[in-house]
């Protein structure tokens, strides 16, 4: 069935609703699974709010630690969803401006034959100005997707 899954994840409860089900369907295939997290780069509107308030919290240093530190909480607690559930299972995180590129790029590279995501179901003017990652790979994946709602 599918030997390589590639498993999008941000640590929201919907979206660890889709790593539960990633696992139990890599264990039914004996696939391995990739848990994977896009972290967002530094923003640029985020470089002047700190220098012309002098919010310390906003450095460039401080924000990337803390992202990166996030990531590998939410990493781990994949990883040991894994182990309970048998699943062999490797982390990967990357920093990308575009969450969706990221995630197919990791997808290409890791030779995966299938993306299990969830999609917060934005609609109308919400799903407009903040966009869909889950719409955006659907949209440019050549590998097939699985949308967890």
């Amino acid at each position: 069935m599918y030997k390589h899954i590639l498993v999008p994840t941000d640590g929201s409860a919907l979206s660890d609703k889709a790593v539960e089900a990633a696992l139990k369907l890599a264990k039914l295939s004996g696939a391995h699974v990739t848990a994977f997290h896009a972290v967002e780069p530094y923003p640029l509107q985020g470089a002047y709010a700190a220098e012309a308030s002098g919010v310390a919290e906003l450095q460039p240093e401080i924000f990337a630690e803390r992202s990166e530190e996030y990531a590998k909480r939410v990493l781990a607690a994949f990883a040991a969803a894994a182990a309970a559930a048998n699943v062999q299972c490797s982390t990967a995180y990357a920093t990308s401006r575009s969450a969706s590129q990221a995630i197919i790029e990791k997808a290409n590279q890791e030779k995966c034959d299938l993306i299990v995501m969830a999609s917060h179901g934005r609609r109308g003017l919400e799903g407009f100005l903040l966009g869909s990652e889950t719409q955006k790979v659907l949209t440019h994946s050549t590998i097939p997707v699985l949308v967890y709602r």
